[in-house]
């Protein structure tokens, strides 16, 4: 069961992880090109601002963005910026996010994101904890997959085998740490892959951010995912 107040409260302190990080690079450092393909360091943060002011719209009942292309356009116009203008937009966002989620009332209300996917309103803080995280270990600066807080990486871990869960691209597969186990891909009977290494190595391939270095996989080759 989802505990919107708790997941609020970590949102709350992955920020101020970030924002003081983030805080000692200057405006030489802002425009370099992130771990993200195609993205500097200014379009995490500008698309950090942009994903909570979003997800006050989510909680308000209003479309996540006005379009694709706005979400893009805005990204792209805010990524030049000097960086105190930038730390500033995330700070004020993350505030207008908390402020909007404080006074959210039927958090099992079921509502809807970007692209139409829908879910209930109490995985929201969640989602904003992913955003804040990941995108921190995408900026380059130190923080890394194995810095995450051990309770996110195996939440994280559980939500994506989840997302991928009959996808029929994916075999069925199993993942463990040597301690948990999780299911994902195919639901049909066939040989399961087993994909066995270290929680924030698991994360890094499920998310996207790692090939799959440090896993050992039996029962056939590493799965490729599709696309987050």
């Amino acid at each position: 069961m989802m505990d919107h107040a708790r997941d609020l409260a970590s949102v709350r302190d992955a920020t101020k992880r970030l924002l003081t990080a983030s805080a000692e690079l200057d405006n030489a450092r802002a425009p370099e090109p992130s771990r993200l393909p195609g993205w500097t360091r200014g379009h995490i943060l500008a698309h950090l601002a942009r994903n909570a002011d979003a997800l006050v719209n989510v909680l308000q009942g209003r479309p996540m963005y006005a379009s694709g292309a706005a979400r893009d356009a805005d990204i792209e116009r805010g990524a030049p910026r000097p960086l105190d203008v930038q730390l500033a937009d995330v700070r004020e966002s993350a505030d207008r996010f908390q402020d909007a989620a404080a006074v959210f009332a039927d958090w099992s209300r079921t509502v809807e994101l970007r692209n139409g996917v829908t879910d209930q309103a109490a995985r929201v803080p969640f989602r904003r904890w992913i955003e804040v995280e990941l995108h921190h270990v995408d900026l380059g600066i130190g923080y890394e997959l194995e810095d995450l807080p051990e309770e996110f990486v195996e939440r994280e871990i559980a939500f994506l085998a989840d997302r991928f869960a009959g996808h029929p691209e994916v075999p069925l597969t199993r993942l463990t740490d040597g301690t948990r186990t999780w299911s994902t891909g195919r639901t049909a009977a066939e040989p399961e892959v087993t994909v066995t290494g270290p929680a924030p190595a698991l994360l890094g391939w499920l998310a996207g951010r790692r090939e799959g270095a440090g896993l050992d996989v039996s029962g056939g080759p590493l799965p490729s995912l599709p696309p987050l």
